[in-house]
């Protein structure tokens, strides 16, 4: 019986879900590569490092569900605090609903409540139960849901799931849930403003989705200090001590078969060859333009019938004095946001009166701006597919700036020592993003769990997918949970073709 060497893998992509792909498949022996195309690992939460001392978070700003990413690293037997101090941000974050129409809203859960009260008697009574309900939804969905493959429907067919289907509210919408609770429009702009992240309309957003209220009002906004690439880095390293490696600037152009056998993928730097592919790459682009058309899961038409999260147009500045309204998070929703969400989903133009948000992460660490400077991530949503250019990105940072202007009591655009853009055509040329989306695909009913873009090409048995355009969706800790399920997936293929070859 001759003893065969487990076999290497390719990971294609960088992102949250490609280096957690490549960590749990390197936990089980097996020897992955990741290619990345830019000169840095993390996908869209790459840093900016400037050469006048500030540090950017290209993407990804917001820190919920900690308990998903302490259970990625207590899979290796590390926990988070082992590479990176989180500090939990009070007030969580701020909305403006106007200059001086503001809530911060606090950590402390009996903070909230009270606050609540004073804005609509009898709220926080109705607070508790809906935050109970999403509670459920949290300890199913992210326990169970969130891990399942979507192969089939049968995965469902669980005691538990079936007993408390009703409870998950997968037919009723968001906003009519929200509704049922609250009537005054500020508590209903704080509970849908999480969807938000889901990329679709509150509307259009099944209400077991409560359950980011849960994350977000119950288990706390957090920061990593040093930003999120001290995320990424210490999964690097939790990957890198397994024996994962990382090759950066280097572009897969075609991944390469035999019939509907795997070789193993062509890049910049050549061919090599791999016995199993995982792409955490755009899922469109991997189709499209790394597979032959006989070989792909999907045809074009049914990229273009589908329902993508928003792009976005950010603004990453740095300011040499401080700003001392500004809190870590600020949403801006001092216009109408169905307006907005208009302008994104059904009608899509560069929108009118646009919401918007800033993150001011040197409010809460000095290390990652020079001494009296801020730090400032300014994003609006927008609609993918549009044109971006300079002309229009200009238009748009000059009507912020004149609210965050108005808001703050402070001549921002006078303080500017580093200022770059970051629009659709970025997300293209970058992250290859479909239509320049920044978020992957919308979790609307029809795009909820087996309904999404499957994880496996039906073609060739071992080549999988992560990240959010596929299970279980859009946001970091999904994108985490995608890289380990893709990973299990190709390691049960291996294994028994491996174990066939002893």
């Amino acid at each position: 019986m001759s003893i065969k060497t487990k076999p290497a893998v390719a990971i294609i992509g960088s992102g949250f879900a490609g280096i957690s792909a490549a960590a749990y498949m390197a936990k089980a022996g097996y020897q992955p590569d990741v290619y990345e195309k830019n000169e840095s690992v993390g996908g869209r939460a790459r840093q900016l490092k400037t050469d006048n001392g500030y540090i950017f978070d290209m993407g990804p700003s917001w820190y919920w569900m900690p308990d998903v990413f302490e259970k990625f690293f207590n899979d290796f037997g590390y926990k988070a605090s082992d590479f990176y101090e989180l500090e939990l941000l009070d007030p969580g974050f701020t909305l403006v609903f106007g200059e001086q129409d503001v809530l911060d809203i606090p950590a402390d859960f009996q903070q909230l409540c009270d606050l609540f009260e004073t804005i609509e008697a009898g709220s926080a009574v109705k607070l508790k139960k809906f935050l109970a309900e999403a509670e459920y939804k949290y300890q199913v969905g992210i326990g169970k849901l969130v891990y399942k493959p979507g192969f089939s429907i049968l995965e469902f067919a669980d005691t538990e799931l079936i007993r408390g289907l009703f409870k998950l509210q997968v037919f009723t919408s968001f906003s009519t849930h929200v509704k049922k609770y609250f009537k005054d429009p500020r508590l209903i702009a704080l509970m849908e403003f999480p969807v938000l992240f889901l990329g679709a309309m509150p509307e259009d957003t099944p209400a077991l989705y409560s359950l980011m209220n849960y994350a977000g009002l119950k288990l706390g906004t957090w920061y990593p200090k040093g930003g999120f690439g001290k995320v990424i880095d210490a999964m690097r390293t939790v990957a890198e001590e397994r024996g994962a490696r990382f090759f950066t600037n280097e572009t897969v152009t075609q991944i390469e078969t035999e019939g509907k056998s795997l070789r193993g993928l062509t890049s910049s730097q050549g061919f090599r060859q791999y016995q199993g592919i995982i792409s955490t790459a755009d899922y469109h682009h991997t189709e499209e333009k790394l597979l032959a058309p006989k070989l792909r899961n999907y045809p074009e038409n049914y990229w273009d019938k589908k329902v993508f999260a928003p792009s976005c147009l950010i603004f990453y500045i740095g300011l040499n004095t401080s700003i001392q309204r500004l809190k870590h998070h600020t949403l801006f929703f001092d216009e109408d946001l169905k307006v907005h969400a208009r302008e994104i989903y059904k009608d899509p133009k560069w929108p009118t009166k646009p919401l918007f948000y800033v993150c001011c992460p040197s409010k809460t660490d000095s290390g990652i701006a020079p001494e009296g400077h801020e730090n400032l991530f300014v994003l609006m949503p927008l609609a993918p597919g549009l044109d971006d250019i300079e002309e229009t990105r200009a238009i748009y940072f000059d009507l912020m700036m004149d609210r965050l202007e108005r808001y703050t009591d402070t001549p921002v655009r006078k303080h500017i020592d580093y200022k770059k853009s970051y629009c659709v055509s970025d997300f293209i040329a970058d992250y290859n993003s479909y239509k320049g989306n920044a978020y992957g695909l919308a979790n609307t009913l029809m795009q909820t769990a087996n309904l999404k873009p499957t994880l496996k090409n039906k073609k060739i048995p071992s080549l999988f997918y992560a990240g959010q355009l596929t299970v279980p969706g859009p946001g970091v800790p999904p994108s985490i949970i995608s890289g380990n399920i893709a990973a299990k997936q190709l390691i049960k293929y291996l294994k028994s073709d491996y174990e066939r070859d002893i």
